[in-house]
């Protein structure tokens, strides 16, 4: 009987998943066309010049839209690996992989002892979610990356410390896995082969950490949380604009480098509780490195200069491996990134102009899908502390003790 529910819930779940990948192949592809902006443009003309640079073993020096580790070049010369097929379309099709992959994960994952098919479920209803932005972003195979890392984790922390070092040189949120991993090992490995990967791309290909110069020159960008400050200033005088700004659309004007300031302050605020929390962390299960992730991964995010929609897929995929363990308390938490979700694909790319405008509508749905972050983070800090920091016990009254000295001691 149970090998028959078991092969009829993974036959729905590849069903599931089937129905809702085509969907997002065919709106990539543009045989449905989704409302909003184009958002295959990013693959078919950033992505695709990037490609025509690297390939002549440099990386885009001249171009500030290159905000990227090294390792990021993996991923956009990856399209190189089907020849047979135009750009974009190979880019599309590697996505698909990368997703089937994840998904092939956490079903392993979930059916061990103490595991659970709720993660898999997550990654197949969450990713659709998003709309076909997923599969226009390189975010979905880092995603894979950091998904096997941390399932990893427990058994072989050797592979999940070079796994989560080379996604940190592919998009620097990786290195969070290990904040959750008492391994030291894992530690050891990730460094290794951090510094291993960023040394090959110095020596083969100048200009390897530009990225960091753009990156420290970004503002803020539209969709963040701080972003909310100026879609309501603009409706009471404010005299600053909205530009295309460093491959973001960013305000730009007064004040800006306030908030900017801000949103750095509130991400160092959360790294002193994360650092906090792992030196007063007693308990470490066999699920705390996931929801550690998690947690870290959406504290970063949340106070983010930049949030951008592909954000929402390493959330979706964390929050799946952290479902994968039947004793994981994270279940709200992830519900939340799953209703955020969906509030993310209205803001992006279905009533982006709406957004940019900054009218009603657009800081309705940017208030929502912010508010859900928010309350996801510090449901999630509050799930991880109270699973794994031990309570100070209380001192038992003088009475108490008075007491229990007394009294007879049984033979």
């Amino acid at each position: 009987m149970r090998t028959t529910a078991a092969r009829g819930s993974l036959a729905r779940l590849l069903l599931l998943w089937g129905l809702t990948r085509a969907a997002l192949l065919l709106c990539v592809l543009k045989v449905i066309v989704f409302p909003g902006p184009d958002v295959t443009s990013d693959v078919s003309v950033i992505y695709r010049g990037w490609y025509d640079v690297l390939r002549t073993g440099t990386f885009p020096l001249d171009d500030v839209t290159w905000q990227y580790p090294p390792a990021a070049a993996l991923a956009v010369l990856s399209p190189g690996l089907l020849p047979f097929l135009e750009y974009a379309t190979a880019f599309f099709v590697l996505a698909l992989v990368a997703d089937l992959v994840t998904l092939a994960l956490l079903r392993y994952a979930g059916g061990g002892s103490g595991r659970s098919a709720r993660g898999a479920w997550v990654w197949v209803a969450g990713v659709p979610l998003l709309g076909p932005t997923v599969y226009a972003r390189y975010d979905v195979m880092v995603t894979a990356v950091a998904v096997a890392a941390l399932l990893a984790a427990a058994r072989y922390p050797r592979l999940a410390g070079a796994l989560a070092g080379l996604g940190a040189l592919v998009k620097v949120w990786p290195a969070l896995l290990l904040l959750g991993v008492r391994r030291r090992c894992a530690w050891v490995w990730a460094a290794v082969t951090g510094a291993g990967v960023a040394a090959l791309f110095v020596v083969l290909m100048p200009g390897a950490f530009a990225f960091l110069t753009f990156q420290r020159d970004r503002g803020t960008e539209v969709e963040s949380l701080g972003s909310l400050v100026f879609h309501v200033a603009r409706h009471h005088g404010w005299d600053g604009e909205v530009l295309l700004h460093y491959g973001s659309v960013e305000f730009l004007g007064p004040y800006v480098g306030w908030v900017s300031t801000g949103a750095l302050v509130l991400s160092g605020a959360a790294l002193g509780w994360l650092v906090l929390w792992r030196l007063r962390a007693t308990r470490f299960e066999a699920w705390t490195a996931a929801d550690t992730a998690f947690t870290a991964v959406l504290m970063f995010t949340t106070t983010s200069r930049v949030i951008s929609p592909q954000y929402m897929v390493w959330l979706v995929g964390l929050g799946a491996v952290c479902l994968c363990f039947r004793g994981s308390r994270m279940g709200v938490p992830v519900a939340l990134v799953l209703a955020a979700s969906a509030v993310t694909v209205l803001e992006f790319p279905v009533w982006f102009a709406h957004v940019v405008a900054s009218d009603p509508l657009g800081i309705a749905l940017l208030g929502a899908r912010n508010g859900l972050l928010v309350a996801a983070t510090l449901a999630a800090a509050r799930v991880l502390w109270c699973g794994t920091v031990a309570r100070r016990r209380e001192l038992p009254a003088v009475g108490e003790v008075g007491r229990a000295a007394r009294a007879p001691v049984s033979s």
